[in-house]
């Protein structure tokens, strides 16, 4: 079947879209509705919203759906950008769905309850559908941000939805230039990190993309990239900045880096990432610094002083923590910046480094 028709009730909403709710079949909503999982196409650009799977939690709700007195009432929520008819007489109406090629919805809330009742030998146990009607993709993806938000969605999936999206509420708005700068991080070929930061599209990595985008709007508040970012090409200067210096980062200290997690080096933990952060903002702010070479001679300074894998961080006299102690906490990763920030200041006071100041 192809065509689907319900009677349905259409409160008074929104006067810009079309709200309704009907009850039908759980076969035929997996028929005319996908769960469109999030996830990267092959030139890196995002495609559907939905997190994976959770199958622990959809085999407790089949679990409980093959009693014989299960009931289901929380809704299915599904929104469409074609193939819905709605014929409005008042608050009731008849919905005709045609998806003679597959499904033409999209499962916006429910892909856990959805997912299992595809699971249970009877599909004729029927579930109360809510649906909106959406002007196109982007319109879509807001309307599954707006509705999963004050749910436990996980964030890292809503932060990475962020920049396909317009028009959000300023505080989610707000972090969007931050996630696309490290969406392009991620998944550009040019870059230092393709392929390094952890988000739900790309669960190899090994830098949490939450850690990266908080470094990112550090340096738009006040930072580096809040100068770079007005300027006519800023977003691609604001790129090759943090692209350039973590390649020095890399270039300096590889026996930390290379084949290390968070456990195992600090300085692809949160607390090394953010403090390095500040020490990117110094070096650029001070000597100007911006490709990589610039950085470099400056990094290869903090050798000696730093314990990313072993040994002990010698902050002052009283205060020594191992190398492991440093917890991704505003106190330990702040404490750490001062400490990186001191040492480079004292190398930039050497007579040597005075003089090779003067001779460039």
């Amino acid at each position: 079947m192809t065509r689907y028709s319900y009677p349905a009730i259409v409160p008074r909403q929104s006067e810009k879209y079309t709200v309704f709710a009907f009850c039908a079949r759980a076969a035929d909503v997996l028929d005319f509705a996908r769960i469109d999982r999030i996830g990267r196409r092959e030139d890196g650009s995002l495609k559907g919203f939905q997190r994976p799977q959770v199958a622990a939690h959809i085999n407790e709700i089949r679990d409980y759906l093959q009693h014989q007195d299960a009931v289901l009432p929380n809704s299915i929520v599904v929104a469409f950008t074609d193939g819905v008819q709605v014929q409005s007489k008042g608050q009731t109406a008849k919905i005709t769905i045609d998806a003679p090629n597959g499904p033409v919805g999209f499962v916006v809330d429910g892909q856990q309850r959805l997912s299992a009742l595809a699971g249970l030998p009877d599909k004729a146990f029927e579930v109360f559908v809510s649906a909106i009607v959406c002007h196109d993709e982007e319109e879509l993806r807001k309307q599954f941000i707006l509705i999963n938000n004050t749910r436990p969605l996980p964030k890292p999936l809503i932060y990475e939805l962020l920049p396909t999206v317009n028009g959000l509420p300023h505080r989610l708005s707000s972090r969007s230039t931050a996630a696309a700068l490290v969406e392009r991080l991620n998944f550009d070929e040019s870059s230092s990190l393709r392929g390094q930061i952890k988000q739900h599209t790309n669960p190899t990595g090994v830098l949490q993309d939450t850690v990266m985008q908080k470094l990112v709007m550090v340096s738009l508040s006040d930072g580096a990239l809040r100068e770079l970012m007005p300027l006519e090409d800023g977003a691609e200067r604001c790129f090759l900045l943090l692209s350039n210096y973590f390649h020095a980062v890399q270039n300096v200290f590889p026996e930390a880096w290379a084949g290390h997690k968070p456990r195992t080096s600090r300085l692809v933990h949160g607390a090394g990432i953010m403090s390095m952060g500040y020490v990117m903002e110094h070096l650029h702010s001070t000597l100007g610094a911006f490709e990589t070479a610039e950085f470099e001679p400056a990094l290869r300074g903090l050798r000696p002083v730093t314990a990313w894998t072993d040994g002990v961080w010698m902050f002052d006299e009283e205060n020594r923590r191992p190398w492991n102690g440093l917890q991704f906490v505003p106190r330990d990763y702040m404490e750490l910046s001062q400490y990186l920030l001191r040492a480079l200041k004292r190398a930039a006071a050497t007579p040597k480094a005075r003089a090779a100041g003067r001779s460039a």
